[in-house]
């Protein structure tokens, strides 16, 4: 457990780092599929297609940080 905790420190202190340094992800959130509805003072967005690449990415990390310890 505590791997895991050190490994997503160090993620999200680099996360940090980068976008204090300005380094831009603008692509992400504007992916096709991801949802974006519109109606006068509403607006409702759903990233979806975002939310998977992003689940896909963290399930591989996590998965080879925890084959690396077996």
């Amino acid at each position: 457990m505590s791997r895991i905790l050190i490994m997503l420190g160090i993620l999200l202190a680099t996360a940090g780092i980068l976008i204090h340094f300005g380094v831009s992800f603008a692509w992400l959130g504007k992916l096709p599929g991801d949802i974006q509805l519109s109606s006068g003072n509403i607006n409702f967005f759903f990233p979806i297609t975002t939310s998977i690449i992003v689940s896909f990415f963290l399930t591989l990390v996590i998965s080879l940080c925890l084959y690396r310890r077996s």
